[in-house]
């Protein structure tokens, strides 16, 4: 390992903490892995933040990037590249490829060469989901690299997020179906007032899974049953990570559930699935490669996996944020589960909990579209009642809250976000922004491996969402895009979504306007595609 005499920290590249691990022993000296090393951009990218030129401008009114624009002027250096390559080459890690415009170099190598390169120790560890690498201490590059490397993800393997998905319990199912509380895709359009005669002609959406898979012949009988065509959807390999469909008490349910919202809200659409390890490496590399991505071109991007805020290293929220910062830029809106176990966002049942408050990461990035849980009722073709999600605080509730990690961003300057529940109180980024059905007792009707079941979970939301705004863009004409600065701005009060003022997930209660619950509430698909509209 080399001194750190001349060498520079990575910032933000402390180990994240790994919940139950205890250390078995060394990585084994001829396991070979790959990293991505993560570059700087070589010109500053003015995103459409809410300080931005345009943010509050209907998007008819809006100046993207094209993704060509974009690689010309706000990619990686070359010069960097190349230098980035060749201590690659002088610590024997063979280079797989790089790519200015996702500002990444991939490598490949052994775990004494990666600890040599990078000035870390490797072990192995058992954890509550299976055996994996840690790394002992941050990353260090030689000083020449000090402003030129943001990031590298990789070398830790342990898994970065777990699905915002949960299965109705059976105990609930025949009351339930008695009751006829569970909705498909197409009910909740109906209920929410999706504008009509709009299918997603002419848009992607890109679906962010880490595990699992899906069976063609499930799609079409879904789709069958709910007299559509069958959508076309279409895998897309990240990392060597491809459709595994396995058992329906797999990560095949969050899989399954994505395809059939966003797909049965817009049929026409193409449903582009990017399967990458469950790794913040993967997560990464599956996020940026959908972002560029000059042949699906994605408009909407949801995410249905998510971890609290502590799981994750600092590098690796701050590159995700640049990285839908870029989104923002080109145009595509970024939906992301808010959680699913209230605002402590851990499962007691595999973790520790430490009784703190914690927001989900992803959706606490102030650049995606947060989507927090509701629990909806309906009679007669209408919402009778909708209110927080809130089943159990710690097991079966919406998450929401304020990030530790993430500054209050200037669009939610006059939103009322709380202090957070926390000892000291800091005031940052509001999660979520938006809400929709997520409670499992409420929840969608899907097709999993061959059987049929009801699911909840913001796992539901952000599908819901994507599909929404796949509609939007094919009415418009032109990508919503970054959404936030306008659902604080020129939405807000315009019965464009409906206040949900009745619930708590735990450490924050519902209320009038935004709250850390349900955010702004659930839409009202037309009025707000004409709020949007401008």
């Amino acid at each position: 390992m080399p001194s750190n005499s001349n060498r520079k920290t990575v910032p933000g590249s402390h180990p994240a903490p790994v919940a139950g691990a205890r250390v078995i022993g060394p990585v084994p000296q001829d396991e070979r892995f790959e990293v991505t090393v993560r570059l700087r951009r070589k010109s500053t990218l003015q995103a459409l933040t809410a300080n931005g030129y345009d943010a509050d401008r209907p998007p008819s009114q809006r100046r993207y990037l094209t993704r060509e624009q974009y690689a010309a002027d706000h990619g990686a250096d070359q010069a960097d590249i190349d230098k980035v390559e060749a201590f690659a080459r002088d610590h024997g890690l063979v280079v797989l490829s790089s790519s200015p415009t996702r500002r990444s170099v991939f490598l490949s190598g052994t775990a004494p060469q990666f600890e040599a390169a990078f000035g870390t120790k490797l072990e192995q560890i058992e954890h509550d989901q299976g055996v994996c690498r840690q790394r002992n201490s941050a990353l260090t590059v030689p000083s020449d690299l000090g402003d030129i490397v943001e990031g590298v993800f990789g070398i830790q393997d342990a898994p970065a997020a777990r699905p915002r998905f949960q299965v109705r319990p059976e105990a609930l199912n025949v009351a339930a179906h008695a009751a006829n509380t569970s909705f498909t895709p197409p009910d909740l359009a109906k209920l929410y007032n999706f504008p009509p005669n709009l299918d997603g002609s002419g848009q992607c959406i890109a679906l962010i899974e880490l595990d699992g898979g899906y069976r063609t012949a499930d799609i079409k009988q879904y789709f069958k049953g709910l007299n559509l065509a069958t959508p076309h959807v279409k895998s897309i390999s990240v990392d060597g990570a491809k459709n595994k469909p396995s058992t329906p008490n797999s990560a095949d349910g969050e899989v399954m559930l994505d395809i059939e919202v966003a797909a049965a809200v817009a049929p026409k659409a193409l449903i582009a699935v990017y399967f990458a390890p469950n790794t913040d490496k993967g997560f990464l590399d599956a996020i940026t490669m959908a972002i560029h991505d000059t042949v699906n071109k994605p408009s909407v991007i949801s995410i249905s996996w998510g971890n609290p805020e502590k799981n994750w290293t600092a590098q690796a929220m701050t590159s995700f944020d640049q990285a839908f910062q870029t989104a923002a830029a080109l145009g595509i809106t970024v939906c992301c589960a808010a959680g699913d176990a209230g605002s402590g966002d851990e499962n007691p049942d595999v973790t520790t909990p430490d009784g703190l408050a914690h927001a989900d990461f992803p959706a606490s990035s102030p650049f995606a579209l947060a989507c927090g849980g509701t629990s909806l009722v309906a009679a007669n073709g209408a919402i009778s009642s909708e209110t927080v999600w809130d089943d159990d605080p710690k097991r079966s509730a919406t998450g929401g809250g304020v990030s530790d990690f993430f500054s209050l961003p200037a669009y939610q300057n006059q939103a009322g976000v709380p202090p957070s529940a926390n000892q000291g109180g800091r005031i940052g980024r509001g999660v979520p922004d938006v809400a929709g059905n997520a409670d499992p007792a409420t929840g969608y009707e899907v097709r999993v491996d061959g059987q049929n079941f009801v699911y909840g979970g913001t796992s539901a939301v952000a599908p819901l969402w994507a599909g929404l705004l796949a509609l939007m863009n094919q009415k418009l004409g032109k990508p919503v895009g970054f959404i936030n600065p306008l659902l604080y701005g020129s939405v807000a009060g315009t019965n464009s979504l409906h206040d949900i003022t009745s619930g708590n997930n735990g450490a924050y209660n519902a209320k009038s306007g935004w709250d850390p619950c349900t955010g702004w509430g659930s839409p009202n698909g037309v009025n707000l595609l004409h709020a949007i509209a401008g």
